[in-house]
């Protein structure tokens, strides 16, 4: 299966403005439900802060390959944005694959575009 990615600026501002968020050591997942139910498409930002372009290009090409590897958890119709950490880098594949798996699971058990956050009302009771 091919690797569809997003091009546009604008898929990128809609998947940080609406999209559901989960945090890893390696990476920082956006998604974003899409109106078509489409190929899931995916997206990587790796900041100037995490090095030169040959550091950021390999951070880019091991977020791919691993995405290939777990491409099957992704759902379709969807825009998935991958905002790369300092670790990204350093850290062994498997960790990479692992983050990546439980990220698409912890995305696909949210509700409504965003998880269940406690209110303080919530946590006095």
């Amino acid at each position: 299966m091919r690797l569809e990615t997003i091009k546009k600026r604008a898929d990128f501002l809609a998947a940080s403005a609406r999209g559901r968020k989960v945090s890893t050591g390696t990476f920082l997942l956006l998604a974003r439900a899409r109106q078509d139910e489409g190929a899931p498409r995916f997206g990587f930002t790796v900041t100037k802060k995490l090095g030169n372009a040959v550091a950021r290009n390999r951070i880019k090409r091991r977020l791919r390959e691993s995405v290939r590897k777990a491409m099957e958890k992704a759902a379709s119709g969807q825009d998935y944005v991958f905002i790369a950490r300092p670790k990204a880098l350093d850290c062994p594949y498997g960790e990479i694959l692992r983050d990546m798996t439980f990220a698409f699971s912890k995305i696909a058990t949210m509700k409504n575009g965003t998880a269940p956050n406690p209110t303080v009302s919530d946590a006095r009771s």
